[in-house]
């Protein structure tokens, strides 16, 4: 991966006519993390835990930090989700921002207990006394607060004037709600502005990102189970990052969220922005496949889940055109007819039986990265610049 002068500007190697111009935004953190002013998109999650109970929410985040999440959000509905903040933040390791909603002396418990950041809708969060006591209690302790505009709460009177729930809509709640806390003198803000369909969210980040420099928290909110979530968000998410727009990303998915963060870096991977483990590269299958490919590459990304080092993996399900059509990949196998072949580069190293080709791939993948043989992961979270 190759940089260009100008910030943000990230130019495959392999592919130097493309490249993406990220929109400067104003740097902010949270715990720290820098989001915004250059530095490299985050990729964040949500518990689905109770967060009070402790236990149960530490144990979700800490798989979503194995499986890459960099910024954490737990739900706070009431007292004790605050207060459970205090013990979850000290056994993990990735910042916890706190949601709030309607009542704003919430926000400022899990200010007090030890968040990293908060996310309030000003818009439900109380008047203007209320959301000063909120940034009150930020500003002491040097919190970030991402404002989240969502299509399905929007103020009656936008509604009104708008015709309906609209981007431009959608865009004149978020500038109201900056410049409120930016009047308080508050500045430390990101913004999200979330529909459920995808042309609706590029239209109010695309406005946005004109109108403002704050930084903008990518999605398309409530995008549904498996299928139709990774379609939407991969197209609303990957479309704004392709434009530049955009400095952290949260996949929602009506799933366990370490889904929602493999998706992130997937999106991420597919425009050559980051790369965090390993690219599977494997063939549809036809009927020349004499091989459960499915049931391999199945065994190999449950194995690889928590990978962090990026490395090009094939599965192939024919010996004769595998390792060529895959000669990009570090490693890889080819299944045929009672047998199959481990290859590295397209060059075909060794047989291997039928029932072996998952465990001999996982065992050649082991040996190659104790060997050093793949790269780093590109821009990790301990890189974020500090400005």
């Amino acid at each position: 991966m190759s940089r260009s002068a100008a910030i943000g500007t990230l130019v495959p190697d392999d592919c130097m006519s493309f490249s993406i111009q990220r929109k400067r935004t104003r740097p902010v953190r949270v715990g720290n993390i820098q989001v915004g002013g250059g530095a490299p998109i985050t990729v964040q999650s949500m518990t689905n835990t109770p967060t009070r109970d402790v236990d149960a929410t530490v144990k979700q985040i800490r798989r979503l930090e194995k499986a890459g999440c960099e910024l954490v959000r737990v739900a706070v509905p009431d007292r004790p989700a605050a207060a459970a903040i205090t013990e979850i933040r000290r056994r993990v390791q990735i910042p916890v921002i706190a949601d709030v909603h309607f009542d704003h002396r919430l926000a400022i418990a899990a200010a007090e207990a030890g968040a990293d950041g908060l996310r309030i809708n000003p818009g439900n969060i109380g008047g203007k006394t209320k959301v000063r006591a909120v940034v009150d209690a930020a500003r002491e302790r040097g919190l970030a607060i991402r404002v989240g505009v969502n299509a399905g709460s929007l103020e009656k009177d936008l509604l009104h004037r708008y015709g309906g729930v609209t981007a431009e809509a959608m865009v004149e709640s978020a500038l109201r709600h900056v410049r409120q806390l930016e009047e308080m003198n508050f500045t430390d803000i990101k913004v999200s502005l979330k529909a459920s369909d995808v042309p609706r969210t590029l239209a109010a980040y695309r406005l946005l990102s004109t109108r403002s420099d704050v930084p903008l928290h990518v999605g398309v909110t409530e995008a549904g189970g498996l299928f139709a979530g990774i379609v939407k968000s991969s197209l609303g998410i990957g479309m704004l990052l392709s434009e530049g727009i955009g400095d952290t990303l949260r996949v929602s998915l009506t799933r366990d969220p370490v889904e929602e963060v493999r998706v992130g870096y997937e999106i991420l991977r597919a425009l050559g922005i980051r790369r965090r483990g390993p690219e599977i590269i494997s063939c549809p299958t036809c009927g020349r496949c004499q091989i459960d490919l499915f049931a391999i590459v199945e065994e190999v990304e449950a194995a690889l889940l928590f990978e962090k080092q990026p490395c090009k993996i094939a599965i192939m399900g024919c010996v004769v055109n595998g390792p060529g059509e895959a000669r990009e990949a570090d490693v890889g196998v080819a299944g045929g007819d009672g047998k199959g072949v481990l290859f590295r580069k397209g060059k075909v190293v060794r047989s291997v039986p039928q029932d072996r080709l998952a465990a001999v791939l996982l065992e050649e993948i082991r040996s190659l990265k104790e060997k050093g043989a793949f790269d780093s992961e590109d821009d990790p979270p301990e890189r974020n610049p500090v400005q």
